[in-house]
């Protein structure tokens, strides 16, 4: 994946849901690599503030949002904002703000979501950085909890609970996508409990709260509103979470489960993602030169695409390559072969299964020999209308033939047919997904 910034200029204005302040922000291109970056117009010299783990205020003066500070300049609640540009997959931005708290809006994503679509986003040269999940993490703090387990893409699974009457228990769960996103959590709003509502206003905080851009709960139920969704509450708690963790200067791959978790939580789990891993970038690894515009594949070849190594590496060679598009494999079945010695070892038989696996590895070095896929790891998601045909036994070459049938950035589908003297031995279409060659670090 390519990183992205926004095509043109585009600019919101409106108050702080906590200050109350007037504000203005210009959303403006930035170069690969830049991030997030903050700048404040009202302050001499101008500082910037970039959107990154460091940069978080652990402590902040105002609660109930997520604050980031640098060189002495402040900016409150950023986390509906950094939302939408981790919905929206846009790495680099420039925010120029002409005061202390992001403005609230409406309560949700969805002013900054269609002011972003409006501008356009684009893509860049350079190529987007993961932090993938390796190993379960976990986190707690009285009774929330949070639970990160590795996953090709990003998902996050919330329990709200409050366990008080005038709010009850919601769960939600979203793969996040830029159409998901938009259609499942921007445009749902904050909200807090009417007791909550009138102590904030006692401290000196939510001067710009209302009832049209906060979703105020008491026994009744909403006050002044309506919910555009029955169970917007937990998605909203989704929203913020989303916009926490994109505060860790790059896109995740995992699955979270939260309960009950906060911004305070939220950056605790951020603090250990960062102490055990980090410099790991999990970037696309180059493909091998002897590989670029190969007709055939030897052994060697093969292994430099495959990460399968013995028992399970069942491809000798690619007789015929179309990067992309076909190839043509080739297994010599030999008594040598391991799973001979327990499968029908009176008769041996090669196992269905096996013969299904080489297919797959046949049409991984299809695919995984084009340009948009090199360097990366075939993941094998789904097998349909497999049928066997013929039994291979020791000393029959089995010809595999894969057809790419429909390539996109994530995933591939092929028609694979193994042959043994050009009679069908087994038959197959295959589904596959990608990640970083990373992952098996």
């Amino acid at each position: 994946m390519k990183q992205k910034t926004i095509a043109r200029e585009t600019s919101l204005q409106g108050i702080g849901l906590h200050t109350g302040n007037k504000v203005k922000v210009c959303f403006k291109p930035a170069p690969v690599n830049a991030g997030i970056n903050f700048v404040r117009l009202d302050l001499p010299q101008r500082p910037t503030i970039k959107a990154e783990l460091k940069n978080i205020v652990s402590e902040p003066d105002v609660p109930r949002c997520t604050s980031i500070s640098a060189g002495g300049a402040t900016i409150h609640t950023v986390e509906h904002l950094m939302s939408v540009l981790c919905g929206l997959e846009i790495d680099n931005l420039i925010v120029e703000i002409d005061g202390n708290e992001v403005p609230g809006l409406d309560g949700s994503a969805l002013m900054f979501l269609k002011a972003f679509k409006e501008a356009t986003t684009v893509e860049q040269a350079a190529e987007r950085e993961f932090y993938e999940i390796k190993e379960p993490l976990w986190v707690e703090r009285d009774d929330s909890a949070i639970c990160v387990v590795p996953y090709a893409n990003f998902k996050v699974s919330y329990t709200l609970d409050y366990n008080h009457p005038d709010l009850g228990a919601q769960y939600f769960s979203v793969d996040v996508s830029p159409a998901n996103y938009e259609k499942e959590i921007a445009p749902c709003r904050t909200f807090c409990l009417e007791s909550e509502a009138q102590q904030l206003k006692k401290v000196g905080l939510g001067k710009g709260a209302n009832y049209e851009n906060t979703l105020v709960v008491s026994r009744q139920g909403v006050k002044n509103n309506k919910l555009r969704f029955d169970n917007e509450f937990v998605r909203h708690k989704i929203l913020d979470f989303i916009g926490d963790l994109y505060l860790f200067g790059k896109p995740i791959h995992g699955h979270v489960l939260a309960v009950k978790s906060g911004h305070r939580l939220n950056l605790t789990l951020l603090q250990k993602m960062s102490a055990l891993n980090p410099e790991k970038k999990n970037t696309r690894i180059a493909m091998p030169e002897s590989v670029k515009g190969a007709k055939q594949l030897n052994i060697g070849q093969i292994m430099a695409i495959l990460p399968h190594r013995y028992p399970f590496l069942l491809v000798d060679a690619v007789i015929e390559l179309d990067a992309g598009k076909r190839a043509v494999g080739v297994k010599n079945v030999t008594i040598n072969d391991n799973f001979f010695q327990g499968h029908f070892p009176t008769r041996p038989v090669m196992p269905g299964v096996l013969m299904v696996e080489a297919m797959a590895q046949v049409g991984g070095l299809a695919v995984l020999t084009h340009e948009q896929h090199g360097g990366q790891v075939a993941f094998f998601m789904a097998a349909d209308k497999v049928k066997f045909r013929k039994v291979v036994s020791p000393g029959d070459r089995l010809v595999i033939e894969a057809e790419v049938v429909k390539i996109k950035s994530k995933i591939t589908q092929i028609r694979a047919v193994a042959k043994v003297d050009d009679k069908i031995a087994a038959e197959a279409d295959l589904v596959f997904s990608f990640t970083s060659a990373d992952y098996l670090a």
